[in-house]
């Protein structure tokens, strides 16, 4: 038996590993960044439990059109002295049995049961828009993460590049040291420029290694193994701007879900204040009852049998009840009051929303005309920075150039590199937003 039980480790030990394996070889892609936050997380979950709540909450408001139907049973025992004629007192035991059956339908209530099923509807969707901006927040967010983790690894590829090159002008300095055609000294200041190159490159790992971290605890998932797909972005040109904010502005008034979700609380308030309205008007119910009894006492031998009480005394009542409202210590006025105040607070809430939408919009464009400038006047930078490095090295190799001029034309060259890969990606990113807002999916690809 314990053998058995060994190999039975042995054999779950071996899944794990492989699905562990399987794990830390997979490469996540954008799209399934964005899915599996979609289906994770926590915020995403619990409004789906609000949405199954409210299957239950529309469910309960159309039972309210039915009537209720109710049961009853009682058995009552009597004990002691009781007086059967007036001062003559005997002790009696009795019993006494009622059963019957109850149905009740609302006939008129103001219209409340309508309206609140109205209201559970109106809630229902509410939490759907709800959901679907959430949602929206989420891809957003995962994608301006994969982003960064691409703008990181970007950097990194630079650093790790300038780690060769700065190797690579130490053995040739070495190399011009020993022959005797270079100062010593220059060994030293390229070591230092070595050095130096490999501090930048281990801040730039780290920085890597924390965007991945960042990505991944969006997801909530383990950073260990953790890898995504590295896209070429390419070099994204002016086309992906929009020339003007109007037609975004435009359609996000008319689809954004931040915009459905409050013109949808103006509509639950309303519909508050007509069911707060129903507490002035009359409440009609109409019953109907069956129902028996049975009674036995220890001084009559003379009663029938108890089915035969039941069957002999069964009876049928109808009745109609009118409630009309005449004071309800203000509860209704100032329910209906609050109600009202509820629906202008939406309306606000609405004119928020879209000055909010606006500004944020606005905003985006600003900032990604700004992004592109940049962009544009980085890449003038960087090809001229370039050029000049390039010179600088030919004057170097010439001997028209010591190592600290040639230094600072790399710093420059480097810096140059730096800005343009942070220019590209803060105009990517902010492009991106564009497209969020008008409705485009959110994809990276060559541009």
């Amino acid at each position: 038996m314990m053998k058995i039980d060994k190999i039975g480790f042995s054999i779950i030990a071996v899944l794990f590993l492989s699905i562990s394996i399987q794990a830390q070889d997979k490469v996540w892609t954008l799209q399934e960044c964005v899915n599996y936050a979609l289906e994770n997380n926590i915020s995403v979950k619990q409004i789906n439990n609000s949405l199954l709540s409210g299957e239950q909450d529309v469910k309960a408001s159309k039972g309210s059109f039915l009537p209720t139907l109710n049961a009853s049973a009682s058995q009552t025992l009597g004990l002691g002295n009781q007086e059967l004629f007036q001062g003559q007192f005997a002790d009696r035991t009795t019993h006494s049995t009622n059963i019957g059956i109850r149905a009740t339908q609302n006939v008129f209530n103001g219209f409340r049961t309508s309206y609140l099923y109205k209201q559970s509807l109106l809630n229902q969707e509410a939490n759907q828009l709800q959901l679907q901006k959430l949602k929206d927040d989420i891809s957003l967010n995962v994608a301006n993460a994969y982003l960064n983790v691409l703008f990181n690894k970007e950097n990194l590829e630079t650093a790790k590049a300038q780690v060769d090159f700065s190797q690579a002008q130490l053995n040739q300095v070495q190399d011009l040291v020993e022959a005797g055609v270079q100062p010593q000294a220059n060994v030293y200041d390229a070591e230092a420029t070595l050095a130096s190159d490999e501090q930048s490159l281990t801040i730039a790992e780290n920085n890597y290694n924390i965007a991945l971290l960042t990505l991944s605890q969006i997801l909530q998932i383990p950073r260990e193994g953790f890898q995504v797909e590295m896209i070429d972005v390419g070099s994204p040109t002016a086309t992906l701007m929009y020339n003007n904010v109007e037609p975004i502005l435009d359609y996000a008034f008319d689809n954004r879900s931040e915009i459905k979700l409050a013109e949808k609380n103006i509509e639950v308030a309303e519909m508050n204040t007509k069911i707060s309205k129903s507490g002035f008007l009359p409440n009609v119910n109409l019953s109907y009852a069956f129902g028996s009894n049975a009674f036995y006492s220890n001084l009559i031998d003379t009663e029938d049998t108890f089915f035969n009480q039941l069957n002999d005394q069964k009876a049928h009542s109808f009745s109609l009840s009118i409630g009309i409202p005449i004071f309800s210590q203000f509860q209704n006025k100032t329910s209906v009051t609050k109600a009202k105040i509820s629906v202008e607070n939406s309306k606000l809430d609405l004119a928020q929303s879209k000055l909010d939408l606006e500004n944020t919009i606005q905003t985006a464009f600003t900032d990604a005309k700004a992004a592109l400038k940049s962009y544009e006047a980085s890449k003038k930078a960087m090809q001229s920075q370039e050029l000049a490095f390039e010179n600088a090295q030919e004057r170097y190799n010439l001997g028209a150039m010591n190592a600290f001029d040639l230094e600072q034309s790399r710093i420059r060259y480097v810096n140059a590199q730096s800005a343009l890969i942070n220019a590209k990606y803060d105009f990517i990113f902010k492009t991106k937003v564009l497209d969020f807002y008008i409705g485009k999916p959110i994809v990276i690809n060559n541009n």
